[in-house]
């Protein structure tokens, strides 16, 4: 027996309201559960201090090419020659403020060309992001995550692309999924 002389203690009167009373104190101590925020657009942001910079070079007879990296390092193919005159070269840096644990995907645009000083023109090719494609956000506002992209530039003879300074503007597209 169990020392209660047969007799069940859930059937004493109040001790169900006793019960229904401590059940009810328990559910106040968990904590409350909410939906998460709802997601809030991406903003991108140009650091104009460092685009996408090829730095100085010479050209062959025949041309190539001129890669920047995301890491921002350099490399050339064909005829050209990488010149350490005192240029920076550098790959472009953007910004991205949005919620951590946004999905983002990085298009980039069609091919830019560049107008040089003294005539001709160079194609510039989008290369690849230092988050890859797609990429999650992780920074917290108003902190951001900072995403370097790379690019090459398709060099010809110097009768097409003769000696000067090239610029233009390029797209890269960013998608909030």
């Amino acid at each position: 027996m169990n020392g209660i002389s047969g007799k069940n203690i859930f059937h004493k009167p109040g001790f169900q309201k006793c019960l229904y009373l401590a059940l009810c104190l328990f559910c106040l101590q968990l904590p409350a559960l909410a939906q998460e925020p709802p997601p809030r657009p991406i903003a991108i942001y140009v650091n104009p201090a460092q685009g996408l910079i090829f730095g100085a070079f010479f050209q062959g007879p025949s041309g190539g090419t001129v890669i920047i990296y995301p890491d921002g390092s350099r490399s050339v193919t064909g005829s050209i020659v990488q010149a350490n005159l005192g240029y920076p070269f550098s790959s472009a840096v953007f910004e991205v403020e949005a919620n951590p644990g946004t999905l983002i995907s990085i298009m980039n645009g069609p091919n830019a060309t560049l107008s040089g000083s003294n005539g001709g023109t160079l194609t510039l090719q989008i290369g690849a992001s230092s988050t890859g494609s797609p990429f999650i956000a992780t920074a917290t506002p108003p902190a951001r995550t900072q995403v370097r992209i790379g690019g090459t530039l398709i060099v010809g003879s110097p009768l097409a692309n003769p000696v000067g300074n090239y610029s233009g503007t390029f797209n890269v597209t960013f998608i909030q999924e």
